[in-house]
């Protein structure tokens, strides 16, 4: 059974290692692993438990360890107080194709329409050639919202559009 709960300090060095096995796949996550430093994950951490959410799966097998992670923060300027952006999920290979991406949104998004009436916006970015992930976001309930034309590499090290999305909460309140 998979079971989502909210991230603690001590699951530092589990998304830590999490990450590094996402960034091994061929754009797993918008970064390589030699950028997937325990500075990075500590400070995305910190910024999810000031000012957003971060939500974990831990693995069913009882094996010590995180199958899945989802975090996003409000960031500066305070005229964006309204908004949850850096979001970022990753989601272990042996554990892909499970539903657990889906499972861990939904979760974040309930938590945000429950918790969050001061959040109307959640953005992420996704290249334009995952697919996957596209479709996904689009059936949870995020839309596309246009094109960063040749922002990013692709398959080739062609340039291709990162395309922001961003889903909007039915609970907030101005």
């Amino acid at each position: 059974m998979f079971t989502v709960r909210h991230a603690t300090p001590s699951d530092v060095s589990k998304i830590y290692t999490l990450y590094k096995k996402v960034a091994e796949i061929p754009f797993g996550i918008a970064r390589s692993p030699d950028e997937v430093t325990e500075e990075y994950i500590q400070q995305f951490t910190r910024n999810a438990a000031v000012s957003g959410i971060q939500l974990v799966i831990d693995n069913p097998a009882g094996e010590t360890g995180i199958v899945a992670e989802i975090h996003c923060a409000q960031f500066e300027p305070k005229i964006f107080n309204h908004v949850l952006s850096d979001l970022t999920i990753a989601v272990h290979p042996a554990f892909q194709g499970q539903g657990l991406g889906k499972k861990i949104f939904s979760h974040l998004l309930q938590h945000i329409s429950t918790n969050r009436p001061d959040i109307l916006r959640v953005e992420l970015f996704t290249q334009e050639s995952n697919e996957r992930a596209i479709a996904l976001y689009k059936k949870i309930g995020f839309l596309p919202e246009g094109r960063f034309e040749k922002r990013v590499p692709g398959h080739n090290n062609l340039l291709e559009a990162d395309i922001p999305m961003a889903w909007f909460n039915p609970a907030y309140i101005a």
